[in-house]
């Protein structure tokens, strides 16, 4: 059996570190002379109006511009960066704010190369087989190699986001919209396993200067792992990197799916790994919050523990896309604030595709468009309060939750751009999180 290398390094010195791992897994041995290469980051979020998410969130600046030295002296010029940062595709300023602040626009200065929002360029229509297409940048199909720079990480809905995952933020809004449907055989998992597959041949670094536990947002645990992990095989680097992460292959399922296409082994027996050992660099990052359901209510525990009741809050599912989950956390925030001691009245808040209202209750909440067209007419519903957007607007879900008997502060909704910098300060003072892997000088 032909074996697939995968280097695990120490991150130890700027630009050495990544030339050692990608010269351990023989990286760029296939990349072509005079190629096009097209660099992906992962910049999950962004905000312009405090200290922006960034460890174990987001591609640190180090990699990004080590990859590009190391680039320029195999003698390659062409060199793109592109990303589509979740926002509205309308807003042109957060994504251009992202790459003046990542140092990327140093970079096209220093270097020569080109710099992306990929919400502003053409998307080409490809089918993935099986009935499914999705629309995916053109500029990074039309590429000869591809550098794919995700971060280390657990993520709440696919357990794992690597680099497989990485490569979703290059489809357009209607088609990350599509990878969250209710089809519970071509699901999410499904269509992640397949994004890859039209993609140019290329080299994966897994950025683990950061990790991230509970991701992929800036409300997670972050941190320092000081770990850099690559392959010229995309599979066989996430596979490597979710079991760093504490998780076996198998119980991810678009790992599953992808190694199944391949006729690949799920216990790493076909992998050759070079460098570092995974048991002396492997930690556990849980990737969800625990949720429980007793006679108070359906809630995570961290509220049922508060004390909460009278609320069913069901644990959402991969079938709330990208722009609902962004304001989740922030529902469970503000109903975690109007707690005041007293029991709710049997209030139920539904989220993504396929939840259907539970009998008994007493106020029901339907937050997005989706679960608002599901279930408006559903006979179980007592009273219905709904944010129908798509994604809702917040300001509709403080109305709804008020009408439930919720008393959320319309504050913390209006203030949800700053909601990242209160996260970011849990580490402030910390030497171990350095501003300056996020910045080029």
């Amino acid at each position: 059996m032909a074996h697939k290398t995968v280097a695990i390094a120490r991150y130890e010195k700027p630009l050495d570190s990544v030339q050692k791992v990608i010269n351990d897994c023989h990286g760029l041995d296939h990349l072509p002379a005079a190629a096009r290469v097209f660099i992906k980051p992962n910049i999950v979020f962004w905000t312009k109006t405090c200290a922006f998410p960034k460890w174990g969130v987001i591609t640190t600046s180090r990699v990004i511009e080590d990859v590009v030295i190391t680039l320029k002296e195999w003698g390659i010029d062409d060199i793109t960066i592109g990303e589509g940062i979740v926002a509205d595709p309308k807003d042109r300023e957060t994504p251009a704010h992202a790459f003046r602040t990542l140092g990327y626009e140093t970079l096209k200065k220093r270097y020569g190369i080109k710099c992306i929002n990929i919400m502003e360029r053409p998307f080409r229509r490809v089918d993935l087989g099986d009935g499914v297409s999705l629309k995916i940048n053109d500029d990074i199909l039309a590429s000869d190699f591809l550098i794919d720079i995700p971060v280390l990480k657990s993520h709440n809905q696919t357990v794992v986001s690597l680099g497989m995952k990485n490569l979703k933020g290059t489809i357009d809004i209607a088609s990350r919209k599509k990878c969250h449907n209710a089809d519970r055989l071509k699901d999410l998992h499904f269509h992640i396993s397949r994004i890859a597959d039209p993609m140019p041949p290329g080299l994966t670094i897994i950025d683990g200067i950061y990790s991230l536990e509970r991701g992929p947002g800036f409300d997670g645990r972050m941190r320092r792992s000081n770990l850099l992990i690559a392959s010229a095989d995309l599979l066989s680097a996430d596979l490597v990197g979710a079991r760093v992460l504490g998780h076996e292959p198998s119980a991810v399922k678009h790992l599953a799916i992808a190694a199944a296409r391949a006729g690949r082994p799920l216990d790493l027996s076909d992998i050759e790994i070079i460098g570092e050992k995974i048991e002396d660099v492997a930690s556990y990052h849980q990737y969800d919050f625990e949720y429980e359901c007793n006679d108070q209510g359906e809630m995570p525990t961290a509220l049922s523990r508060q004390g909460l009741a009278g609320l069913y809050y069901r644990k959402f599912d991969d079938t709330m896309c990208t722009y609902c989950s962004a304001l989740n956390g922030l529902i469970l925030t503000a109903i975690r604030q109007a707690w005041q001691g007293e029991a709710w009245n049997q209030v139920e808040v539904l989220t993504g595709k396929v939840m259907e209202p539970s009998t008994g209750m007493n106020a029901t909440l339907l937050i997005g468009q989706c679960m608002y067209r599901k279930n408006k007419d559903h006979p179980a519903i007592q009273k219905m309060f709904a944010a129908k957007g798509c994604p809702p607007d917040p300001q509709d879900i403080v109305e709804a939750l008020n009408k439930a008997g919720i008393a959320a502060d319309a504050a913390l909704f209006e203030q949800v751009d700053s909601l990242p910098g209160f996260f970011m300060s849990r580490y402030e003072g910390n030497p171990e999180f350095d501003e300056a892997f996020y910045q080029i000088e």
